[in-house]
């Protein structure tokens, strides 16, 4: 038996749900399916957000023979065999390819395919989850056009329920009773994902009572079943970056809520150190001397979590992550280092001044005063030397934030030194 979710695919374009952004009426990917001349193309989305789907309709609506290959099973001979179809009977006005994630195609397969694409011989239409910028060859891309696919909105996705229980229906010959709640929390529970919350009713449907004719689906087991299934992620992918990327700039950006909300993200899918390295990051980056202290208690925090483990670990954590959103902020501990650094990067620098080297430097013979004065040897552990090289006499890389603690520290030197 065919799943549930190949049975009620969308064979029209006014069946898809979501993706109104490139298909909704006079979008572009629409017009483009509606005029036939069908370019390369490369569909990056999220699972079950319709890309298959219309690579199908674009399959229905061309002259061109259709060929598949899931880029996770195919092989070079695989294309090769492809190719070979080409200006014979069975390709005669050349090949439509539908390339399912072609992410996992290396770059002498995807290469393989250029010079049928130049020519016009093999229209390809890729798919794929990850991001195509980072994962197909430069070459292919630049032959192609993206068109992104979003997660469904569970307005959107609603649809999709409905539509899957009436033909479960159809196909059992019974009627269904959802309580109430039942297709919403399908449709909030898949993550935009229509694939999935297609699946949840066919696992309602096999788990429901038949009474006298009538299935009921109840909102209990709507619950149960998408009770762990609601959030796209993988640790390697796209879902990561963006989910630590969100987090580290809530932080900066002073949101504990959302704070709060992207943290919760990385430990529902059970990455502790994910979310760790974000939060100690942080301490540094983006509070730094506004208030030092952080770092320690920071690191304390995400000590107790390791020592806890998932679930406990969120409770320190989540005091991390509130304590950085609503910490003062200053950037300028990563403003001084890179800024050191980039001149190291540009070969400006020299020996430290005589005053700062190793007494030993000279070695047996050549020994001299090296004339370091000793600062706590000074009134206020402060005396005026040069310490920079000569090459780099004047340079400042660390400016005070407006901060009162880095204003305090600012203000206190300015004394002191205006002393010497």
């Amino acid at each position: 038996m065919r799943p549930l979710a190949d049975e009620i695919r969308p064979t029209d374009l006014d069946e898809v749900v979501g993706q109104e952004h490139i298909l909704g009426e006079g979008a572009l990917l629409r017009r483009i399916i509606e005029s036939g001349n069908i370019p390369n193309m490369v569909f990056y989305g999220p699972s079950g957000t319709g890309k298959t789907t219309v690579a199908n309709i674009i399959a229905r609506r061309t002259d061109r023979s259709l060929r598949r290959l899931n880029a996770t099973n195919a092989s070079l001979s695989d294309i090769k065999g492809i190719i070979s179809e080409l200006d014979t009977l069975l390709a005669p006005g050349g090949v439509l390819l539908y390339l399912d994630e072609i992410q996992y195609f290396n770059k002498k397969q995807q290469q393989s395919l250029l010079e049928f694409i130049e020519d016009g011989r093999i229209t390809l239409i890729a798919s794929t989850t990850e991001n195509p910028y980072f994962y197909v060859y430069n070459a292919l891309l630049s032959r192609s056009s993206v068109f992104e696919f979003k997660p469904v909105p569970p307005s959107a996705v609603v649809t999709a329920v409905e539509r899957a229980v009436k033909k479960a229906c159809e196909a059992e010959g019974v009627t269904a009773e959802l309580e109430p709640g039942v297709a919403g929390r399908l449709a909030s529970g898949c993550g935009g994902d229509v694939r999935k919350a297609i699946n949840g009713v066919e696992l309602l449907f096999a788990a429901a009572p038949r009474v006298g004719g009538k299935v009921v689906l109840s909102l209990a087991d709507a619950e149960a079943a998408t009770a762990k299934s609601s959030m796209h992620y993988d640790r390697e992918g796209d879902e990561h970056f963006d989910a630590v990327s969100a987090l580290m700039k809530s932080l900066r950006g002073s949101d504990p809520d959302a704070a709060l909300h992207y943290l919760s993200r990385l430990l529902e899918a059970g990455d502790l150190i994910g979310a760790i390295r974000r939060l100690l990051c942080s301490a540094s980056e983006d509070i730094g001397l506004a208030y030092p202290q952080a770092v320690s208690i920071v690191k304390a925090c995400c000590d107790n979590a390791l020592q806890l483990g998932l679930p406990e670990a969120r409770l320190p954590l989540a005091q991390a992550a509130i304590l950085l959103a609503t910490a003062p902020k200053s950037n300028s501990v990563v403003m001084a280092i890179d800024a050191a650094m980039a001149d190291v990067r540009k070969g400006k620098y020299g020996p430290p001044p005589r005053e700062l080297q190793n007494v030993h430097a000279d070695g047996a013979g050549f020994e001299r005063e090296q004339g370091y004065l000793y600062p706590h040897d000074f009134p206020n552990h402060w005396v005026r030397q040069q310490y920079l090289p000569d090459a780099l006499l004047g340079t400042e890389y660390y400016r005070p934030g407006g901060n009162k603690n880095e204003q305090a520290a600012k203000r206190y030197w300015e004394q002191i030194k205006g002393e010497g």
